[in-house]
């Protein structure tokens, strides 16, 4: 199956290079924004020239080139006329580029992602818009194929925002938005929240992992089996723990007892590329930390620290989370 989960794949490199993300499209819909931004770079661009030249002449110009740009048919056409003009097109030109961002077809495939302090809750939806696969702080997408995220907040408004798959989209409580993506290509694409929810909002990432097609059925299919029951002596010991210390009562395990919901869902964390919604690489030493103390890593999330474990609970807890793929 491909792209292999490595802890190389991280929200960092995703998000790494010239030219940036935002400016680097992967996919049609970030094409629009792209196009556009260009357009407004460029107009932005000569406008600033314009100025400069108009201050020059203002300060150094002769004195019948200062009346000239003081006179009134100047402040007319370039004060008023020029500038709405130019604002009228680029409104109806921008509405008919990104209008596909958010129109829909009907056939494309179905996801949720409801934003929380300061994780991304994600879910795989049916055609009627069921539930069939649950899974956090990151998405995984067929190649080639667009992508419908409908986009819910859990507590406070939220932002969206793929800058290499498509446009920005704010999540806010109590309504749903909805908006497409689409990688033209397999690879991975970092994503962030883009509007300001709280202390820990710049560490509240997540990654897009964009499969080729058979590959990311193959992905769904392992997604959708029955989890693993044959579990290390010391995997099996993290899973007591996991229920004594209190974990079962946020978080969510698939074929056990834990059935929480407050935090993110671990039934695959084992095979997840990042910690942490999209901050730390998924490795054992990350894990235990995660584990340990959250807080001084992320400050302000809603996870307790757990520092009295000793370093075999630690370790024996990180096992049974491994295991989970």
């Amino acid at each position: 199956m491909s792209p292999p989960t490595s802890s190389s794949s991280s929200l960092a490199e995703a998000l790494r290079g010239w030219p940036p993300p935002v400016l680097d499209p992967a996919g049609p819909f970030s094409q629009s924004v792209t196009t556009l931004s260009w357009v407004l770079i460029g107009l932005v661009t000569l406008i600033f020239i314009g100025v400069c030249a108009a201050l020059w002449v203002a300060l150094y110009g002769s004195a019948e080139l200062r009346a000239r740009l003081g006179g009134e048919r100047v402040v007319k056409w370039f004060g008023l006329i020029i500038p709405a003009g130019v604002l009228l097109v680029l409104l109806v030109w921008g509405l008919l580029m990104v209008r596909g961002l958010t129109t829909l077809q009907g056939d494309e495939l179905r996801m949720r992602v409801s934003g929380n302090l300061y994780w991304w809750r994600v879910s795989y939806l049916d055609a009627s818009g069921r539930e069939i696969h649950a899974d956090a702080n990151e998405l995984h997408i067929p190649a080639g194929r667009p992508v419908v995220v409908e986009m819910v907040s859990e507590d406070v408004i939220h932002s969206f925002w793929v800058p290499r798959l498509g446009g920005k989209m704010d999540m806010i409580p109590g309504r749903t938005n909805r908006l497409k993506l689409q990688a033209d290509e397999p690879g991975s694409y970092g994503g962030q929240c883009a509007e300001f929810c709280g202390g820990a909002h710049a560490l509240m990432g997540f990654v897009v992992v964009a499969h080729a097609p058979a590959d990311w059925q193959r992905w769904m299919d392992d997604r959708l089996k029955p989890p693993p029951t044959q579990l290390s002596v010391e995997a099996l010991r993290g899973q007591q723990l996991f229920n004594e210390v209190g974990c079962a009562a946020c978080h969510r395990v698939a074929g056990t007892d834990a059935q929480g919901i407050a935090g993110p869902d671990l039934t695959h964390i084992g095979s997840r590329r990042s910690l942490g919604a999209g901050i730390l690489p998924n490795t054992r030493a990350t894990l235990i930390g995660w584990i340990a103390d959250s807080q001084s890593i992320k400050p302000n999330n809603r996870m307790p620290a757990y520092r009295s474990l000793t370093a075999d609970e630690l370790n024996a807890l990180a096992s049974y989370l491994e295991a989970r793929k």
